[in-house]
């Protein structure tokens, strides 16, 4: 009987130490965005959202960072997405389970450790010096598409390992091919799970600086691109570029605030629509 109850006791506390974790987490997060809040909602009006900076970036708005974090999402998604999820399937449905998938992984984990800033220097390598891209959205797509490959590729063979392989055999015994059954069988079940990769995929990339830093953001661009060669201004670029140098810091600092608000509420949009079509697809995949 006394072992029971410390048994219970032991479990009640477990219980209590990892909600009490949970509730602190959830804590930190509402005081981080309450401070954004606060000190960025007063910048915040339809000038700020649609005007280029002006007076060396003390007045005016944030239109073209706008712009250009829109375009890196959209370019890296374009180069990393098709690739990731075709890597991730040749690694858990073609390639022969041995020495080669543990390499391949195995160094897809080590690329996903290393430092984004890293990832800055060798995109400045190659795709703006050897490829002579210049400073140019083609080349902070490139490179960012090369940070968020490794969690797309690892996301997705992680979902169609998910997948039962009585689904895989059901699918053959019919007559179907291999080709088939990925198309038709496995990768619609998977595709709940994967879209999940793809949405902290976009969340990485819409956040991070060192990259775009040597491979595409511009200081001062008030004028927006005028093609995939050409410079552009980003978000967190912005945000680091009024929080550290400028003409006037105590007048940069609350337009710092209403940029790191609108990144948030980009980032928040890009995750809501994701889970949207996450949804509908899991939705779709119970009816089917």
């Amino acid at each position: 009987m006394n072992i029971t109850l410390k048994k219970r006791r032991s479990q009640h506390l477990a219980f209590g130490i990892v909600s009490l974790l949970t509730y602190s987490i959830v804590a930190i997060l509402i005081i981080i965005l309450a401070f954004i809040i606060i000190r960025g909602i007063g910048v915040i009006n339809w000038e700020f959202l649609s005007t280029p900076p002006t007076d060396g970036m003390t007045g005016g708005g944030i239109f073209p960072a706008i712009v250009g974090t829109c375009y890196l999402i959209l370019g890296s998604a374009t180069f990393a997405f098709p690739i990731g999820i075709m890597s991730g399937i040749y690694m858990n449905e073609y390639a022969p389970k041995g020495k080669l998938v543990r390499f391949i992984r195995m160094m897809t984990n080590n690329l996903s450790g290393i430092p984004s800033i890293v990832f800055g220097l060798f995109g400045m390598a190659l795709f703006v010096n050897k490829l002579s891209f210049g400073d140019s959205i083609l080349a902070g797509s490139l490179t960012l598409a090369l940070l968020s490959l490794p969690l797309v590729i690892r996301t997705t063979e992680e979902a169609l390992k998910a997948i039962p392989d009585s689904f895989r055999e059901g699918s053959y015994a019919l007559g179907a091919t291999k080709l088939q059954t990925i198309r038709r069988v496995t990768l619609p079940m998977a595709l709940p799970n994967i879209t999940t990769g793809l949405i902290l995929a976009i969340g990485r990339v819409s956040g991070e600086t060192a990259p775009i830093l040597f491979t595409c953001a511009a200081y001062f661009l008030p004028q927006l691109p005028s093609g995939v060669l050409d410079q552009c201004m980003a978000l967190p670029y912005h945000l680091y570029v009024l929080a550290t140098s400028g003409t006037d810091l105590e007048l940069q600092r609350p337009i710092a605030y209403g940029t790191a608000l609108v990144l948030i509420v980009i980032v928040l949009l890009v995750n809501i629509t994701a889970t949207l079509v996450r949804r509908y697809f899991a939705n779709k995949v119970k009816m089917n």
